[in-house]
């Protein structure tokens, strides 16, 4: 008998195969779909890998939207609309989805830290080891294009301004690897304790002018808050739809409390030029916005698992799951890639090269995003193999 292209799970089972997509003509993609849906676990649950894509799809378009390379007297200098147009700041609430993925990755962490059959040490290695192999590829390509760069006669400023833009998300990985190392401990810890230490170094920084470098703590503390809803989350807690609608309600009344009562910026994320950022370290307004989104995420959760039962639905979340760092490490690149070749054309291109000063630039930029996306999808061809984990550290990770 003929194998389907594409069949339900719950068909299979019950001896009745039904096609659930026309896919006739697009034999490869059928394949790939069906080999996606075969390949997972009966009791994997689907909604966690989708609350992952979903944050890593915010911060790429995120970054996409926000941020510019500007031509300047022969140099590029990197600009953000919310500076021209800070009436945008509330559109940021949209793509900031870091607490979502710190979320995740407490449960994810949790989770294979209590399923694991090996010692703290694989463990780990196996947990760090799938954030490791992708950065050292981007760094290399990046030392090779810097010096190539250099050799050509690029302008020094020009050149580290696009080494920082590449780099810079990667302060993300850190935190995240020691959150990872730290997971056994944070199964202890109320998110209750780091909210409060964010609240106070937000006081000593803001309120009585103390020293800058002790939000070096709000770093670690602020993301921590997410993470050890996550830990908790895989503990058993967090399963009521009344515990996801107090996060939302109570973050987002928190968030927007301090926004217009205590003077914090509205917009989420960093803005280039203002005093004060949200995310350069995390302050108490981003943590309870935070909240506010591991909130949403969990009421998410039976929508997104209905959606997934749908196979051609799984096999993209799960496409972008299995490159989710790479994604994340490239897309930086992707951007810079399309806005060096647009100035082959000899003049500055609207949205690409232009200052983001008005509504005609976001209009513009939201026109070059696929663009942005296809150079993407061609750093992911050319990268995403370094992502996969031998069979034995898969096994460890859990993940």
């Amino acid at each position: 008998m003929r194998e389907p292209a594409c069949t339900d799970v719950s068909a299979v089972r019950s001896g009745r195969r039904r096609a659930l997509v026309p896919l006739r003509g697009l034999a490869p993609l059928r394949d790939l779909v069906w080999r996606v849906e075969r390949a997972t676990p009966p009791d994997r649950d689907r909604a966690i890998d989708a609350l992952r894509a979903l944050a890593i799809g915010g911060v790429v378009l995120g970054h996409w939207l926000v941020t510019a390379l500007v031509l300047d007297s022969g140099a590029i200098r990197v600009a953000s609309p919310l500076r021209y147009m800070p009436r945008l700041a509330p559109a940021t609430w949209l793509f900031q989805t870091l607490a979502v993925f710190f979320l995740v990755g407490g449960y994810a962490a949790a989770r294979s830290w209590g399923a694991s059959a090996g010692t703290y040490r694989q463990w780990l290695g196996a947990r760090l080891a799938r954030l490791s192999r992708p950065v050292g590829v981007v760094l290399a390509v990046w030392s090779v294009t810097v010096a190539g760069m250099l050799a050509a006669g690029a302008d020094n400023v020009t050149v580290t301004r696009l080494v920082k833009l590449v780099l810079s998300p990667m302060w993300f990985l850190v935190v995240f690897a020691v959150l990872t190392a730290a997971t056994p401990l944070v199964a202890r810890l109320h998110p209750m304790w780091p909210l409060v230490t964010v609240a106070v170094i937000d006081l000593v920084r803001y309120g009585v002018g103390g020293p800058s470098w002790v939000g070096a703590v709000s770093v670690l503390a602020g993301w921590l808050v997410p993470y050890c809803l996550g830990v908790a989350w895989a503990r058993g807690a967090l399963r009521s739809r009344t515990a996801g609608w107090v996060l939302l309600v109570g973050g987002a009344v928190g968030a927007v409390g301090l926004v217009l009562g205590a003077g914090y910026p509205a917009a989420m994320v960093g803005v280039p030029g203002a005093p004060v950022s949200n995310l350069d370290p995390p302050t108490l307004a981003a943590v309870f916005f935070g909240l506010a989104q591991c909130g949403a995420a969990l009421l998410l959760l039976g929508p997104l698992r209905r959606a997934l039962r749908r196979p051609v639905v799984w096999a993209a979340v799960a496409l972008v799951n299995l490159s989710a760092m790479t994604i994340f490490l490239w897309h930086q690149s992707a951007m810079i890639l399309v806005t060096a070749l647009g100035l082959l054309a000899g003049e500055a291109l609207p949205g690409l090269h232009t200052v983001p000063d008005g509504p005609a630039w976001v209009l513009a930029r939201l026109g070059w995003v696929p663009v942005f996306g296809l150079a993407l999808a061609a750093c992911w061809v050319a990268f995403h193999a370094r992502e996969r984990a031998p069979s034995r550290k898969r096994r460890l990770a859990n993940a």
